[in-house]
């Protein structure tokens, strides 16, 4: 384990247990990454107001503001990954943050090393794609820029979410190519298929005239998706 250089990921984790603030701080600052830590979603903005952050761990049971909360109003101005931690299980809860733009879910208990590598393939999916796909692909309105990863709909841009654009990137760079739910899990480093699911959704939402109607990124039954972008 070695200290934490400047250049290196800040990560800021928000949980109310001391304990496990603590800990998780130890571990990721002896792992690489430079961490802060907060008690509660209030110092947890404080502290967001001073410095910038690579991504955010978020404790969704928290007195006062949830981490379900403090998670909608950072998206509502942000594009920072975001990972939750969770001690519920039921599916719909994991759901309802995946549809506020939550990156992915870790339920407690859980080994530190699995964080670890849940957190390196966020970060991963949020850098630069060194060699993206060329050219433009024209959805209708919608026209995607996989080389500066930039999507717009009629002329104005259009926000993506760090697992939005690893999503689009993909399929762009292979469209035509239908990808299974398993597949895209793996590419993308994401651990359940159902949540690749509601990224398809939000991404149809910013993408197609009719999203219920999806004439682009398509459902190829039996298999998974598809991105069919026009021709020419």
């Amino acid at each position: 384990m070695t200290a934490p250089k400047p250049s290196d990921p800040h990560l800021l984790v928000v949980d109310d247990d001391e304990r496990l603030r603590a800990l998780l701080t130890r571990y990721l600052s002896g792992n690489g990454f430079r961490v802060s830590a907060a008690q509660d979603a209030a110092e947890a903005r404080a502290l967001m107001k001073s410095m910038a952050f690579d991504l955010l761990i978020l404790d969704v049971m928290m007195p006062g503001e949830s981490g379900l909360d403090l998670a909608r109003s950072v998206r509502a101005g942000s594009q920072v990954p975001i990972l939750m931690l969770t001690a519920r299980g039921e599916p719909s809860d994991r759901i309802a943050g995946l549809e506020i733009g939550v990156d992915d879910y870790l339920p407690k208990p859980f080994e530190p090393r699995e964080l670890l590598l849940r957190a390196s393939a966020l970060l991963r999916r949020a850098a630069p794609v060194a060699k993206a796909a060329s050219g433009k692909v024209k959805m209708g309105a919608a026209i995607y820029d996989s080389e500066g990863a930039r999507l717009t709909k009629s002329g104005k841009p259009v926000k993506l979410t760090s697992a939005e654009a690893a999503l689009l990137q993909l399929f762009a760079a292979n469209a035509g190519h239908p990808f299974s739910r398993s597949d895209l899990c793996t590419r993308l480093g994401v651990a359940l298929e159902r949540s690749i699911d509601v990224q398809v959704t939000r991404l149809r939402r910013k993408i197609e005239e009719d999203p219920k109607l999806p004439l682009y990124l398509q459902t190829v039954r039996g298999v998974g998706y598809v991105l069919v972008p026009d021709r020419g």
